[in-house]
């Protein structure tokens, strides 16, 4: 296999660690950027990762010792040339862009919210397209979502145009998207800018269609069977940045109820963290064309939001002696409680993919490892409330000032 330099941006995040744990381990040259924003930002709302984050210079030497060599800087994308310099100093063969404001709930807070997360993830992703548009060769990896499209009532491709006729005319236009959230559509504006760069430009992307992501660990970070805490990666569980499952999973840990919004008929695309890594080291080691534009759905299984709640349940209810409550709440997001829900997926495993984590399955580590930081879990103050109001888009409590200040 062909090593490559691999620049993440975002690398102290939840996927970017991962992932550099996974690409240092296959003899990848790891290089990394992050502002460390989300520590912030999660402790904002009370919440804070579930499992205790080294300092960056601790991450730094424990994957010096576990791991290999690393070079993660601490700095931000969306300013003027940090990008540019650092990809002219290093010149990768692929950039796994994380960096962004990665949560719906968070983006819905209020109006300030909204602006932050419009200006970091959109000025962010201009910044690299203008740091690597002389350099094609170059492979771009934005880790999009499946919520760009919304729930459609068609068929989601893996293409970025299909054919629209109206009137007796046709041509090929972007496909279709409606998104649920000032985050989600930060993310289709990102899908439009680098597809415009690409068509002007000619620049190599891989547009990243991913799923709600579970998981608490990944087979980089254990030494036979156990865990070596210091490799872990960040858990949120909160409200406003934790998944649904991860969410629920430490509720149920608790003995808290788990919260079903609505009517719980909501379908989406699920991935673990292991497989997500995998695929993703996957498209790293085969690109698209020099210039091509590739659209990749990245998901493994679907299912309902009241599907993963019981799932959760049982679980509990094995490992634990206990069985968590269900409640179903008001839904404060605007999306359909049932509706059709079809992605493609045919580039992964055409590559070769094929799914080693499955959601019945996780759902027992990922509460055995939440269970043993359940004292520190107990102590975030205000995540299993975060009142966001969607439709209004205000919250109860507005710390945005905190952020304004660090």
């Amino acid at each position: 296999m062909e090593t490559k330099k691999v620049l993440i941006l975002g690398i102290d995040g939840y996927i970017g660690w991962a992932l550099a744990l996974r690409l240092g381990k296959k003899g990848h040259e790891v290089y990394g950027i992050d502002n460390l924003i989300t520590r912030v930002q999660a402790m904002e709302v009370g919440g804070d990762s579930a499992f205790p984050l080294p300092s960056v210079e601790e991450r730094r030497n424990i994957f010096k010792e576990y791991i290999g060599p690393i070079d993660f800087i601490v700095n931000d994308i969306t300013k003027p040339y940090v990008l540019r310099d650092y990809i002219s100093k290093i010149k990768p063969d692929a950039i796994i862009h994380f960096a962004e404001q990665r949560t719906a709930p968070y983006s819905m807070i209020d109006e300030e919210h909204a602006i932050y997360t419009m200006h970091n993830n959109i000025e962010g992703t201009i910044r690299l397209i203008y740091a690597v548009k002389d350099n094609p060769e170059i492979h771009v990896l934005k880790m999009g979502t499946m919520g760009e499209y919304g729930t459609p009532n068609y068929d989601i491709p893996e293409s970025p145009y299909v054919k629209f006729e109206y009137k007796g005319k046709s041509d090929m236009v972007p496909v279709p998207k409606f998104a649920g959230s000032w985050y989600h559509w930060t993310k289709v504006h990102d899908s439009h800018n680098l597809l415009f760069a690409n068509k002007v430009w000619g620049i190599t992307i891989t547009d990243i269609n991913q799923g709600p992501v579970y998981g608490t660990r990944t087979t980089d970070m254990l030494d036979g069977d156990s865990i070596i805490e210091g490799l872990r990666t960040r858990i949120d569980v909160d409200e406003a940045w934790g998944t649904v499952v991860n969410r629920n999973a430490v509720r149920a840990v608790l003995g808290l109820p788990l919260l079903v919004y609505g009517k719980g008929g909501q379908t989406r695309g699920f991935i673990s963290l292991e497989d997500s890594v995998n695929a993703l080291e996957i498209l790293i080691n085969n690109p698209p064309k020099e210039g091509e534009f590739r659209v990749v759905n990245q998901f493994m299984e679907l299912y309902s939001v009241e599907k993963i709640a019981t799932l959760i349940a049982d679980a509990t209810e094995e490992l634990f002696g206990y069985r968590p409550k269900i409640h179903y709440v008001r839904n404060p997001r605007i999306e359909k409680e049932e509706h059709y829900y079809n992605p493609e997926r045919k580039i992964l495993p055409d590559l070769g993919y094929k799914q080693k984590r499955f959601l019945k399955d996780e759902i027992y580590s990922i509460l055995t490892d939440l269970y043993q930081y359940k004292d520190r879990l107990k102590n975030f103050s205000e995540w299993t409330n975060v009142k966001t109001d969607w439709k209004n888009g205000r919250n109860d409590k507005n710390r945005f000032d905190l952020i304004k200040e660090l």
